[in-house]
C-alpha cells in the first residue's frame, strides 16, 4: 500500500510540491476555498475548489498520473476552471464547517442543543 504523501508535505514546503507531467499541483492554504492561480496576464482564476474523485474521471483514467503518484482514494481538490490540483493543507480542521460553529438566534427561533436524547 502507498504511504500518504499528502501528510508528508509541511506548510513550509508547499512551494516545492512535486509536479505531475499533465497536472499543476499546489497545496491549499489554510481554509482556502478558491483557486489562487494566475494566468499569463496576471489575472486571478478564483475558481471554486471542488473535491475531485479522479478514479471515476474518464479523462484521468486515460492519463493515470494522479493515481500513479498518490494511489487510490486520496483527498485531492481541483479548480473548476483552470483544473489546477490542490492537496489538502495538514493544518486545516478535519471536522466542521469553514464558516465556524455559528451563533444561537437572539429571537429565540433556534432550538437549544439536545442533551443526549
Amino acid at each position: 500500500m502507498v504511504s500518504n504523501p499528502i501528510q508528508a508535505v509541511p506548510q513550509s514546503e508547499a512551494s516545492t510540491v512535486p509536479q505531475l507531467p499533465n497536472h499543476k499541483v499546489k497545496v491549499k492554504m489554510s481554509l482556502q476555498r478558491s483557486c489562487n492561480e494566475k494566468d499569463e496576464k496576471g489575472k486571478l482564476c478564483a475558481g471554486h475548489l471542488k473535491r475531485w474523485f479522479y478514479t471515476s474521471d474518464i479523462l484521468e483514467q486515460e492519463c493515470g498520473d494522479v493515481e500513479k503518484a498518490y494511489g487510490q482514494q486520496v483527498e485531492i481538490y481541483r479548480c473548476e476552471y483552470c483544473k489546477t490540483l490542490y492537496l489538502p493543507n495538514p493544518d486545516d480542521p478535519r471536522n466542521g464547517s469553514v464558516a465556524g460553529r455559528g451563533t444561537v438566534s437572539s429571537s429565540g427561533l433556534s432550538e437549544p442543543p439536545k442533551n443526549g436524547q
